[in-house]
């Protein structure tokens, strides 16, 4: 597949449609997109296995879930990949769907992929709150798309949860 580097933060969540333009120079002209994206998906999915939930995450969503808040996942990854994370660091049992990238036809930082979500969950935008783990989207797509959002610093999940939960139990 050619050179790459595994934890490069330029290519941290952003579509790989928009990685493969960025590295595509690099690589041989007989190399498609179409074969590239199939490679990095083949040699991802056999890596999965590995994949550990960031600390504090599933309690956050564990809690969220536990108070009602309806949850989703917005990824700028393909449906496979969206699976088999959520599946193995043991999120799937907490969403309600996922957004992949293969369900808009731009991925983040545009705002389809999280208008999408707030049109499935039926909320408007000023109802949601968006946790990001990377730049990408919150710096500018989430923000056009939900009236709040918000990146975990240094893995904070507790203060996402207690910005969700203590207004829902306050105004019941």
């Amino acid at each position: 597949m050619g050179p790459h580097r595994a934890d490069d933060t330029r290519f941290v969540g952003v579509a790989m449609d928009q990685v493969w333009h960025e590295l595509a120079p690099r690589y041989p002209a007989t190399l498609s997109n179409a074969v590239w994206m199939q490679e990095n998906c083949a040699a991802y999915l056999h890596r999965a296995a590995r994949l550990r939930a960031l600390p504090g995450a599933l309690e956050a969503l564990a809690e969220l879930h536990e108070a009602g808040i309806r949850q989703c996942c917005v990824s700028n990854s393909q449906r496979t990949i969206v699976d088999r994370n959520l599946q193995v660091i043991g999120a799937i049992a907490y969403l309600e769907f996922s957004i992949s990238r293969d369900d808009v036809a731009h991925g983040k930082p545009d705002p389809a992929p999280y208008r999408l979500a707030c049109e499935r969950l039926a909320l408007a935008p000023a109802e949601v709150l968006v946790a990001e783990d990377s730049d990408t989207g919150i710096a500018r797509g989430a923000p056009r798309a939900a009236r709040h959002a918000r990146r975990p610093g240094d893995g904070d999940f507790a203060a996402i949860v207690a910005a969700v939960v203590r207004p829902v139990s306050a105004g019941a």
